[in-house]
């Protein structure tokens, strides 16, 4: 089938997303190891992205391990320093898209708060036809249910959706369900993607 709407991952395919950078960058590399190695960061930013509230959650966190207390609230308080830069081609791509009226979607493990504060320094966050946010659903990429969830609301079958994320599981689990998809490496690869599906012209790419 061809594709009938184009979907996309928003960290590490519209906006960067490396909190291990951040960390690096502020606190040291060997005490951020230490740090990933005691606390399940990412577990907790899985709670926030299921539905979880943002400050608290990451509050919470930090009083369980005294000794990284400052660190890890520093995941709230330089929440966007982590969820940065935007990526330039990426975001053209998506323009290009909704120029052509071809519908994009974005399909994103992104909690409610976090999300909104993202909206305010990204604008083109509001620029999808429809966004399903997984802290509005309840549920995360990988899980099934997601998926199911955006092919009940959107009115395209799964072979008719195009779906680019940077991470090997969830596009696995978008490839059991029919849907056609890109592994983002980088946004040149993705152009390229959409060239070749006859989306997008090279100029329109541009490539």
């Amino acid at each position: 089938m061809s594709v009938q709407a184009v979907v996309f991952d928003i960290g590490n395919v519209l906006i960067e997303w490396q909190p291990e950078r951040h960390y690096d960058a502020k606190f040291g590399e060997a005490r951020r190891r230490e740090m990933f190695e005691a606390v399940d960061l990412h577990g907790m930013n899985d709670r926030i992205d299921m539905g979880g509230p943002f400050k608290d959650t990451i509050y919470d966190e930090a009083e369980k391990y005294s000794q990284y207390r400052a660190e890890i609230r520093d995941w709230f308080d330089s929440w966007i320093k982590m969820a940065s830069p935007e990526i330039p081609q990426s975001v053209l791509l998506l323009r290009a898209l909704r120029a052509k009226s071809i519908p994009v979607f974005a399909l994103s493990n992104f909690g409610v708060e976090s999300f909104a504060y993202a909206e305010t320094v990204y604008p083109f966050l509001g620029e999808f036809d429809k966004r399903y946010i997984s802290g509005h659903m309840e549920v995360i990429k990988p899980d099934q249910k997601i998926y199911e969830m955006v092919e009940a609301d959107c009115g395209v079958a799964p072979a008719g959706l195009l779906f680019a994320d940077d991470r090997v599981d969830n596009i696995a689990a978008a490839d059991a369900r029919g849907w056609q998809t890109h592994l983002f490496e980088t946004p040149k690869g993705w152009a390229k993607r959409l060239v070749d599906e006859g989306l997008l012209t090279s100029e329109e790419a541009g490539l």
